[in-house]
């Protein structure tokens, strides 16, 4: 029996393809193939065969699944085979006949997957071969089995290996579709926008007007807001105008009539956020007892969960206090969002705790807490690694054995400036969309940042009509 043949990894692939011949394949030799499950991998696989079954491109359907989580086309293991048939062993030339397949268990995003080829017959008078099919995954439990019989290839074959080209998923439309879609059917809320004396700010009022989301309520200089809409040729329609001297006093207004619960929402527009939260935190604004955080919905493409951001734009430099506001908000907002036990990853630069990183010890408390029943709703771990965090794979590569490591679903940052950081590397190099939220007030309040799009600015102003709806439910109870 010759030494089995490893398939070399996809970043290390050779520059050639090359195939073994009938002759010089011996009963028993085996070739091995190792590949790690991607989001993009399902999505890939579903755009080629149409198979959009939920189980497979609906996380929030698959999390009400036997398996709790999106799962692999069962195919896609089965192509992993042909992989191996068809490029390795035997290779170019083979002509397949026949496959059979058995599935044990379900391949989830993260898992590492072993695929050992192995000839188990040959037959001289036709070059048929057949091969034994085993796939496992990364704690050696099988996934497939099954056996081909293939037409092995006689003359000898080699190729220089074909570049394939890049493939950038781009479903932005989509998720965003998703988004609104938890809207559908919800009362529209009267919000308040903060001197909206910027095309972007105005157009996204009358966006989210016109969509149904919002009744918007314009406070700002009149004869400015006027010859803009009129420039810009918006419809003003019933839409009122509440004409103030300058945005100090449009944000006062604004706070004024969220107590007297004249509209259920505030609005950023072109005045600074420090600005709009100086009047939201004055003595007579729109405090609570819960301290006020910012929450960031983003839905990376190439993660199988939006992930909720706490926090990138209010509290600067949070003591523990603040964090345990900070996650009950998170927590909250992620019931809202449909996630019915959100998972909680108190990030920091180490897994361990350590005196000389608060984070650390933070996360520890935090944890704690949770366990004590001071902060409910969700699961927490912590320290942990934004790696870590996210992905299920450098989770398991650390030894980190944990419900939330991998998994999580908010994701506390140690301070602003951290949390700004991380956001907006998402939003601006992954092709992530996001809409914010401020919760813990009276009402919720949407920041915006110069640089956002208008459908960000839709997208954060339906997060508000949520929250706003679900308060309307509480004071009613």
């Amino acid at each position: 029996m010759n030494d089995p043949i490893a398939a070399p990894a996809v970043d290390g692939m050779s520059e050639f393809i090359e195939n073994r011949t009938y002759e010089e394949i011996q009963v028993g030799d085996r070739a091995v193939l190792t590949r790690t499950l991607r989001p993009e991998d399902i999505q890939l696989f579903a755009i080629m065969s149409g198979d959009v079954n939920p189980a497979h491109v609906d996380p929030e359907y698959a999390r009400s699944s036997m398996f709790h989580e999106v799962i692999a086309h069962g195919m896609w293991g089965g192509a992993l085979i042909s992989t191996v048939l068809g490029t390795e062993f035997p290779g170019p030339g083979t002509i397949y006949i026949s496959q059979t397949l058995k599935f044990s268990r379900p391949v989830k995003v993260g898992d590492t997957i072993t695929i050992v080829v192995t000839c188990m017959q040959k037959f001289e008078h036709n070059k048929h071969m057949i091969f034994d099919c085993a796939c496992k995954n990364q704690d050696g439990l099988k996934v497939i089995a099954g056996e081909a019989e293939v037409l092995a290839p006689t003359e000898k074959i080699k190729r220089a290996r074909m570049a394939m080209p890049e493939i950038t998923i781009s479903d932005r439309e989509a998720r965003y579709r998703r988004l609104f879609g938890r809207a559908r059917g919800l009362k529209p809320v009267t919000a308040a926008f903060v001197d909206p004396c910027d095309l972007n700010s105005l157009q996204a009022a009358f966006s989210v007007r016109d969509t149904g989301f919002m009744q918007p309520v314009l406070i700002g200089p009149e004869a400015r807001l006027r010859a803009m809409i009129e420039q810009h040729k918006f419809k003003l329609g019933s839409t009122r105008i509440i004409n103030v001297a300058h945005s100090h006093a449009a944000a006062a207004r604004a706070v004024e009539m969220a107590r007297r619960d004249e509209v259920e929402a505030l609005v950023q527009g072109s005045l600074t956020t420090e600005e709009l939260l100086r009047a939201v935190i004055a003595p007579n604004g729109l405090r609570t007892a819960r301290r006020l955080s910012h929450v960031l919905y983003i839905d990376v493409p190439t993660h199988p969960r939006p992930i909720i951001i706490t926090d990138m734009m209010v509290n600067i430099e949070p003591t523990l206090p603040h964090k345990v506001d900070m996650v009950q908000n998170a927590i909250d907002f992620a019931h809202l969002m449909g996630v019915p036990e959100p998972k909680v990853a108190i990030l920091a630069g180490l897994e361990t705790v350590t005196p000389r990183m608060r984070a650390t010890v933070d996360a520890a408390a935090l944890c704690k807490m949770a366990d004590r029943g001071q902060i409910t709703g969700g699961i927490l771990d912590g320290p942990l690694g934004f790696d870590n965090a996210v992905s299920l794979m450098s989770a398991r590569t650390a030894g980190i054995k944990s419900a939330v490591a991998g998994n999580a679903d908010v994701l506390l940052a140690p301070d602003l400036e951290s949390g700004n950081m991380l956001a907006k590397q998402l939003e601006h190099l992954s092709d992530a969309i996001s809409g914010g939220v401020v919760l813990g007030g009276h009402v919720p309040i949407v920041l915006a940042n110069r640089g956002d799009s208008v459908e960000s600015r839709i997208a954060s102003c339906v997060l508000a009509l949520l929250v706003a709806n679900q308060y309307r439910k509480q004071r009613s109870a």
